[in-house]
């Protein structure tokens, strides 16, 4: 199959409604809105943005198909809040966001992108690992309550 043609954009405070709409739908779906979820995507702003975090836009024409974020954690960055729309998954946007994401770590000279997740998202968890993500040690105090796996990319 051939991948979608996207362009990906930075965070504009115009489509902050699409970051919060796309991943409450997915979150609804398989799990459900935690208050740490809550909080980062009312405001994104503040909770990633002036924290020294990155969001990115996935944009087929003029509409917003997908969204991922890098929240800093202070001392990693979390590859977080990614999300594409159901009529447009399995025409590899999320592949082309991941892309993205690892060519701009880099480009920022980053050691390692970490991410968490649930084993029970099966595709999510196989795209990481053919991506190249290995899993790591799971601290007990995670942020997500629905997470029981941490995997890391080493850039």
């Amino acid at each position: 199959m051939t991948p979608l043609t996207i362009d990906i954009i930075p965070f504009e405070s115009q489509y902050a409604t699409h970051f919060y709409d796309l991943n409450v739908a997915w979150l609804e779906k398989y799990f459900y809105v935690e208050p740490y979820d809550e909080k980062v995507l009312r405001n994104p702003k503040e909770y990633i943005l002036q924290n020294g975090g990155f969001i990115f836009f996935a944009k087929v024409n003029s509409e917003i198909v997908g969204t991922v974020a890098f929240i800093n954690q202070g001392t990693y960055f979390e590859l977080s809040k990614m999300a594409v729309k159901p009529a447009y998954q399995g025409k590899k946007i999320g592949m082309q966001l991941m892309d993205y994401c690892i060519e701009f770590a880099r480009a920022q000279q980053w050691d390692s992108i970490t991410l968490y997740s649930h084993r029970s998202l099966v595709a999510a968890i196989f795209l990481y690992k053919k991506i190249g993500f290995e899993e790591v040690a799971l601290e007990e105090d995670v942020h997500y309550e629905r997470a029981d796996i941490k995997m890391r990319f080493k850039l």
